[in-house]
C-alpha cells in the first residue's frame, strides 16, 4: 500500500502522522511511504531522517493526496485537505465529527473512507488512540490554567500551590476519566486543593483508593457541580461522550456567579466543549474572557508539546496502521471489531451512530459497511 503523510496545517500544529521509526516498520512490511517535505521539521525530524527510514519525500500536500491510498494524519482534515480526498481513499486520523458539520459534509461528499482515532476501542471499553493525547492534554490543563490565573493574563493573580500561610487555589475537575485523572494528578502535584467530580461511583472509588486524601472526590449532581464550580479558582472540563458532542455542563448564567478572574480550561473543546460559553481557540490566541472568567479552549492542546505527543500517538496508532496497510481497511475491520469501531464515514455515508444522530444524517450500520 502507498501511505501518505501530509504536513499538518492547523494553527501551531507541529505533530506529524508518522515518525521515522514508524515509517521503517511500515516499509519492513512491504509498504511504500511518502512524506510531505518538512512534515516533521517542527519536532526535529528532517527529510533525511525519513529517507533513511525508507520513505520518499513529496514536494507538496497535493502530491500526497493525489497518489496515496491511505492518508495518515494527526488533526482533522481542513477544508483544503478534505476537498482533495477521493472515493476509495482511506483517511486515518482524529476527526471529532459531531461538532463539525462542515468537515462531516466534506468527508461525505468526498466518498472517502474515514477511520477516526477517537472512536477506536479496546477490550476493556477504553479508547486507546484517544488515551495518549488525553493524558497529554490532562497533564497540560493545570499548567496552562496556572498561567491563565496570573493577573497579567486576566486571572485572579493566584499561585496554584499557594505559599506558606496562603491557601492554594481550588481546582475542580469535571470528569474522572483519562483527562480528568491526569489533570487532577498534576494539579495536586503543583500543590492545589483538588476535587474530581464524576457520576461513576466505581471510578470515584478507584480514584479515592489511588490518591487517598491528596485528591477529593465528589458525585456529580447538578447541585454539587454548581456549588463547587462557583467556589473554584480553576475548573477543568474533562467530560467525554465517545464520538458525540460534549454535554454543556456549565451555563452562561452561572459564569457571572463565579469568582472574577477564575479560569476555565475546556479540554473537551474538540467535541464542542462542555461549557456553554466555550468556543475553540488556537495556541496563537489561546484565551478569551466572558463575564470576567478566563476561558482556555485550545482545540489541539497536545500540539504545544508536539514531540512528546507525536511519539505517544505513534506508539498507539502504529499497530492499527500496520493492520490497515497489510490487510486493507475492510478486512482489517472485519478481523478487529475494536478497529471497526473507528469507522465514521464510508462511501458518502455516516457509519457512526452518535455522529449521524448529532448532525441529522442517515446512519449506515457498521455491518452493512463491512459486508
Amino acid at each position: 500500500m502507498l501511505i501518505g503523510v501530509p504536513k499538518e496545517i492547523k494553527n501551531h500544529e507541529y505533530r506529524v502522522g508518522l515518525t521515522p521509526s514508524s515509517v521503517r516498520e511500515l516499509v519492513a512490511h512491504g509498504h511504500k511511504v511518502q512524506i510531505e517535505t518538512m512534515a516533521g521539521a517542527g519536532i526535529g525530524f528532517a527529510d533525511e531522517d525519513y529517507v533513511s527510514a525508507g520513505a520518499t519525500i513529496a514536494g507538496s500536500a497535493s502530491d500526497i493526496f493525489a497518489s496515496a491510498e491511505m492518508i495518515i494524519k494527526v488533526k482533522e482534515p481542513q477544508k483544503v485537505e478534505y476537498e482533495q480526498l477521493r472515493e476509495g481513499q482511506l483517511l486515518f486520523t482524529y476527526l471529532h465529527l459531531a461538532p463539525d458539520p462542515d468537515q462531516t459534509a466534506g468527508l461525505v461528499k468526498s466518498g472517502a473512507t474515514a477511520i477516526a482515532y477517537e472512536t477506536v476501542t479496546d477490550r476493556s471499553g477504553g479508547l486507546p488512540l484517544l488515551a495518549p493525547m488525553s493524558e497529554v492534554a490532562g497533564r497540560m490543563a493545570p499548567q496552562v490554567g496556572a498561567s491563565a490565573l496570573q493577573k497579567a493574563n486576566g486571572g485572579r493573580g493566584m499561585l496554584l500551590g499557594g505559599v506558606p500561610g496562603v491557601a492554594p487555589a481550588k481546582v475542580v475537575v469535571i470528569g474522572g476519566g483519562v483527562v480528568g485523572t491526569n489533570a487532577a494528578r498534576i494539579a495536586a502535584g503543583m500543590g492545589a486543593d483538588v476535587i474530581i467530580l464524576d457520576k461513576n461511583v466505581k471510578r470515584l472509588t478507584y480514584l479515592d483508593d489511588l490518591y487517598g486524601p491528596r485528591i477529593k472526590t465528589q458525585y456529580a449532581t447538578i447541585d454539587d457541580t454548581e456549588s463547587l464550580v462557583l467556589e473554584a479558582d480553576m475548573v477543568v472540563g474533562a467530560v467525554l461522550v465517545p464520538g458525540a458532542a460534549a454535554p454543556k455542563l456549565i451555563k452562561k448564567e452561572q459564569l457571572s456567579r463565579m469568582k472574577p478572574g477564575s479560569v476555565i480550561v475546556d479540554v473537551a473543546i474538540d467535541q464542542g466543549g462542555c461549557f456553554e460559553t466555550s468556543h475553540a481557540t488556537t495556541h496563537a490566541d489561546p484565551t478569551y474572557i466572558v463575564d470576567d472568567i478566563v476561558h482556555y479552549c485550545v482545540a489541539n492542546m497536545p500540539g504545544a508539546v508536539a514531540r512528546t505527543s507525536t511519539f505517544a500517538l505513534n506508539n498507539a496508532t502504529l499497530p492499527f496502521a500496520l493492520a490497515l496497510a497489510d490487510k486493507g481497511w475492510k478486512k482489517a475491520c472485519q478481523d478487529d471489531p475494536h478497529l471497526a469501531a473507528g469507522l465514521n464515514v464510508h462511501a458518502g455515508k455516516i457509519t457512526y451512530k452518535a455522529v449521524a444522530d448529532a448532525l441529522g444524517y442517515d446512519y449506515l450500520p457498521l455491518e452493512s459497511a463491512l459486508a
